[in-house]
């Protein structure tokens, strides 16, 4: 089963197992709300081995545990409104929302309160966006549209792409000089360059450049991220609260967990480069903790006219909570 698949899945067991652990545990009145995207990820999940069903639904557990400490919304008595889980279409991840499930409880006719979960299975990614030809990622990830000079200079590299496609070459014969040389380090060192360029000429834009690339990859909703970790049988669980939505008290009631207070975007790059000792992957450090790699690589063996970034935060603020939860 493939990666994506088996993350399809995970989205499944951490919804079945948040809907466990409030009815049965924590009395709650649930409704799972059966769309599109819940029917997708349940067959998936039952497609799964029991083995895996149940490593799965442990991990979602764990995490469901971990949340329902920090939000007291989810467990308070004086609301009489039913909690409402959902799993949102891949769509909603090409409109800035990373969240994959939903928990909403309608306070009143005019008040909603929900939270988001992102739900990921063994890797703990931010992204897979691509770079092409004709891709503007300026434009796309960051609203400002990328210059003719990075476009011309990127149109060697996949005009050579091309010539492999024509040849009908796969990329596992492909020598790996060769294709770090005419692929992946004149593609970073353009995406680069440009990243460095839009900087500059926006430097005095009010919302900086270095906190627009961190609201792409994070998306503009709070959220926590629920990762699984199946070799050493932990779930980790991140509280991303940028906006300051999660781990509200509810009718005086406060949280068991306290996340700490909101995480401050970037205002500026310190860095913009190549790793050290690496010929496919960029790096961009930011001030307040910010940290972002960007691995390029072929997504399949089949050459395509696009190449996939693996993005991974791996410096964040201090103050982000993290929390691994054991299970068995």
């Amino acid at each position: 089963m493939k990666q994506t698949e088996k993350g399809k899945a995970f989205e499944y067991a951490c919804l079945s197992a948040f809907e466990d652990y409030l009815k049965n545990y924590l009395s709650q009145s649930v409704i799972v709300e059966d769309n599109s995207a819940f029917q997708v990820a349940k067959q998936v999940f039952e497609n799964l081995n029991s083995n895996e069903q149940v490593y799965m639904k442990k991990a979602g557990l764990a995490a469901a545990k971990i949340i329902t400490d920090c939000e007291p919304h989810l467990v308070c008595k004086n609301h009489k409104s039913e909690i409402i889980l959902t799993l949102q279409e891949d769509a909603a991840g090409q409109h800035g929302d990373v969240r994959d499930m939903l928990a909403i409880r309608i306070l009143d006719p005019e008040t909603k309160w929900e939270i988001g979960v992102s739900c990921k299975h063994n890797h703990s990614a931010v992204k897979h966006s691509r770079l092409s030809h004709r891709l503007d990622f300026g434009k796309e990830w960051l609203d400002i549209p990328c210059s003719q000079q990075y476009f011309s200079e990127i149109q060697r590299v996949f005009s050579r792409i091309e010539e492999y496609k024509k040849e009908k070459r796969l990329w596992r014969n492909i020598e790996k000089k060769e294709k770090e040389e005419e692929i992946y380090l004149p593609l970073l060192r353009a995406f680069i360059d440009e990243l460095k360029r839009i900087a500059e000429k926006c430097k005095d834009e009010e919302e900086p450049v270095p906190a627009r690339l961190i609201r792409y990859l994070i998306g503009r909703h709070d959220f926590y991220k629920v990762i699984s970790i199946r070799k050493i049988r932990n779930t980790q669980v991140q509280a991303f609260n940028l906006n300051g939505s999660l781990n509200l008290p509810c009718c005086h009631n406060k949280p068991k967990i306290r996340i700490g207070a909101k995480l401050k975007l970037p205002t500026k790059f310190v860095h913009i480069g190549l790793k050290e000792n690496s010929r496919n992957t960029a790096e961009v450090i930011c001030n307040n903790g910010w940290t972002v790699s960007f691995r390029i690589h072929n997504a399949s063996s089949k050459i395509e006219s696009s190449l996939k970034f693996d993005i991974q935060l791996i410096g964040h603020p201090q103050e982000l909570f993290s929390h691994f939860e054991r299970w068995d």
